[in-house]
């Protein structure tokens, strides 16, 4: 293991921003928590509809996972939690501009607040330092995601267990695989370039 490695041990990206007193560390950390729910809402306007499935393909997991990562366990949680409720009250930016609780999508938005905190846990004992373990992460966030969301999208619908793994899991397996490429290249690429690895 490296000295880098091991002097942000304990450490998410987030914590390299500077932050003198406590006072300016809650500003930070409000304003990150504002703006991990605002890159989630806006990503989520990349909808693109699957065929034969009420879920579209969409870039809110990965902001999602990327904001779990970046922010740590608190402050991923609060941002999905934010963004969650933001929606549940009417704002328009769940995928493709919906909003509000119960539709059949719902239950992956709720999947993705438990992967948000997942994933910061996961970042917290380096879990986004390298290629490898930044894979492993975004896998283990992914799956929550569906652990949520497949089972929400058969009671919400009706439809039988089987069919909706084939039309809210199966169809997305490769874009969950091209968005995990992404992550694994930026997110230890990020610590890389930090000055805290210098």
């Amino acid at each position: 293991m490296s000295t880098a490695a091991l002097t942000s041990a304990g450490e998410v990206l987030a914590d390299l921003l500077p932050a003198t007193t406590a006072s300016r560390a809650r500003v930070r950390d409000a304003a990150l928590v504002l703006g991990g729910a605002a890159l989630t809402g806006i990503a989520a306007q990349i909808a693109v509809p699957v065929p034969g499935s009420p879920v579209p393909v969409t870039g809110q997991t990965f902001a999602a996972l990327l904001v779990g990562a970046s922010l740590g366990t608190r402050r991923g949680l609060l941002s999905l939690a934010l963004y969650a409720l933001a929606g549940m009250a009417g704002m328009p930016w769940f995928a493709g501009g919906a909003s509000g609780a119960g539709g059949a999508t719902f239950g992956y938005v709720m999947g993705m607040l438990l992967a948000a905190g997942l994933v910061g846990a996961l970042a917290r004992r380096g879990g986004d330092r390298s290629v490898l373990r930044t894979a492993a992460t975004m896998a283990a966030g992914t799956a929550v995601i569906y652990a949520v969301g497949v089972p929400y999208l058969a009671l919400s619908t009706g439809m039988p267990f089987g069919q909706a793994v084939a039309v809210g899991l199966v169809p997305f397996l490769i874009g969950d695989a091209l968005k995990a490429a992404l992550a694994m290249g930026a997110l230890p690429t990020a610590w890389k370039l930090s000055p805290h690895c210098g």
